[in-house]
């Protein structure tokens, strides 16, 4: 995946604080909404920088496409699948709608539960990796 950031602070010859704008589904036309309260908000990380950008700089970076595509699934769609496994299984299973319930809210959290304890362990060692493709 690419996107544009900003080098924010020259660390050594190979690598930079970059920073990158959190992007959103809405498209950001925060002037007819105002609603989701994430305007200007940007990710701060430390990115390879092989091509020795400087702070100030415009540049393309490039993440880790498929640990970005697990942490969208975990985040996103394990949850809502645990949900639905405990809605289903017990209604197969002619359960009453009162342990559905219970085993459906149950099954989300934990899969938050699971979404959290893979982010701390992603951050503990080091997040998702970006590097520095060229100049903007």
């Amino acid at each position: 995946m690419t996107q544009i950031a900003t080098v924010e602070k020259w660390i050594d010859d190979t690598h930079a604080i970059i920073s990158v704008p959190r992007k959103s589904a809405c498209g950001h036309d925060c002037e007819e909404c105002a609603g989701c309260g994430v305007s200007g908000v940007a990710v701060q990380a430390k990115a390879r920088n092989p091509i020795g950008a400087r702070p100030g700089q415009k540049v393309v970076v490039e993440s880790d496409t498929p640990k970005l595509l697990r942490i969208v699934a975990l985040v996103y769609l394990i949850p809502v699948v645990f949900f639905l496994a405990g809605y289903l299984i017990p209604a197969l299973l002619q359960a009453s709608v009162s342990i559905q319930y219970a085993l459906a809210v149950a099954g989300f959290l934990a899969g938050i539960a699971l979404a959290v304890r893979y982010d701390r362990k992603l951050r503990a060692h080091g997040g998702i990796s970006f590097t520095i493709v060229r100049r903007f």
